[in-house]
């Protein structure tokens, strides 16, 4: 499909949104199936990314990166989402790989950004708790030093990547009697292959069936001393806050261009599809509420844009951040809703792409901070 034109795009953009197309349908959409079945992405996918240079793209050059910016990862995002790919989760990735670049120590960066950006290391980030969701300050995963290495005991569900992470990101309280400030973030580099390290079960889910989202547990895991993420404990809460726009911005473009993809199949679809000798396009109901969503995605595109070009400039706020996240989630689940009743009976079967958006947007308004917090912190803003 055809995406709208964004001011943040440029000539070498446009042309590597065409190359990102390619590898999309040659790489990831025939295999789409067979991830959906065994719930996880060919691991093989990571290292043909890293060698199409399609990971960590804005991570400085001097750690393996193409010396990048957000608009590229824009770009791989939107892609994605235009060819209803939600099994392979690079946005995780990504993220993790800006708390190691945004955090972590000069000699953090040189050990572990190659080979994110090589795909030699899958990025993945522990931080929900069975009992603890949203509410990070309330972790129970404590992580207390002996030695020359921290011992790690506690357990996190929901974890995107955690069949594949190679280098895991552990949301952990290294002093129990602090809220914020007892959080520290740790790093666990190849986890599956440490002593007190166990994966659980892979998760069944309504929709994003092939992507990998599992239970992990840490029973006296040891990790070096060393992998505190920053060098200094107490400081993973305002790591994260300062990581946290970023993350629900990518859930916006997500949102946005999977909503974009909706209209674009929905059109298509209403077009050809007659009912009492005419076309669904040519009953007055139709245009009506097609041109209502219409102008709900238009209004979207324009908003999300607007955030991308703040974060290029450094800009972005956490408030606008949130709003990109809540408002783009909530309009994606209400278009893709309403685009679905236009095919019938038709939409309910998963066949057809527009089944698997809805199964796949529903998630949108829950992780990365459910709707319900961003819009309180939009409302912290006010005051």
């Amino acid at each position: 499909m055809k995406k709208p034109e964004s001011p943040w795009m440029d000539e070498e953009l446009t042309l590597f949104r065409d190359n990102v197309r390619k590898f999309i349908a040659a790489e990831i959409t025939p295999h789409e199936a067979q991830w959906a079945e065994q719930q996880f992405v060919d691991r093989s996918l990571w290292r043909k990314a890293g060698a199409a240079g399609l990971l960590c793209t804005d991570v400085p050059e001097e750690y393996g990166g193409a010396g990048g910016t957000f608009a590229h990862e824009a770009v791989i995002l939107e892609e994605q989402a235009y060819a209803g790919n939600t099994a392979w989760a690079k946005g995780v990735h990504e993220i993790v790989t800006h708390y190691i670049v945004g955090c972590g120590t000069p000699e953090q960066k040189k050990r572990w950004l190659p080979k994110l950006v090589s795909g030699e290391m899958v990025g993945a980030i522990a931080m929900t708790e069975p009992g603890t969701g949203s509410d990070l300050q309330a972790v129970r995963t404590r992580a207390e030093r002996s030695g020359s290495d921290y011992v790690i005991n506690g357990a996190k569900t929901f974890i995107s990547n955690g069949h594949h992470a190679g280098l895991l990101i552990i949301v952990c309280k290294t002093d129990p009697t602090s809220a914020a400030k007892g959080i520290s973030l740790i790093v666990a580099e190849h986890p599956a292959t440490l002593p007190g390290f166990k994966r659980g079960r892979l998760l069944h889910k309504i929709g994003q069936k092939g992507q990998d989202t599992a239970e992990l547990f840490f029973e006296d895991l040891r990790v070096p001393a060393e992998n505190l993420l920053g060098g200094r404990e107490g400081q993973g809460f305002y790591q994260l806050m300062n990581q946290l726009p970023r993350e629900r911005l990518i859930i916006g473009v997500g949102a946005i261009a999977a909503a974009e993809a909706a209209m674009h199949h929905t059109l298509a679809y209403v077009r050809e599809r007659k009912a009492f000798g005419k076309t669904l396009l040519e009953f007055q109901n139709t245009r009506f509420k097609l041109a209502e969503r219409q102008t709900e995605l238009t209004i979207g595109r324009v908003f999300i844009d607007h955030c991308i070009q703040k974060l290029l400039e450094g800009k972005l706020d956490a408030a606008t951040a949130s709003m990109a996240k809540w408002w783009g989630t909530q309009k994606q689940c209400e278009i893709v809703d309403e685009c679905l009743q236009f095919f019938g009976g038709f939409g309910y079967m998963t066949q057809y792409p527009i089944a698997r958006m809805y199964q796949d947007a529903r998630v949108q308004k829950i992780y990365g901070g459910t709707n319900e917090i961003m819009k309180e912190l939009i409302a912290r803003s006010l005051e």
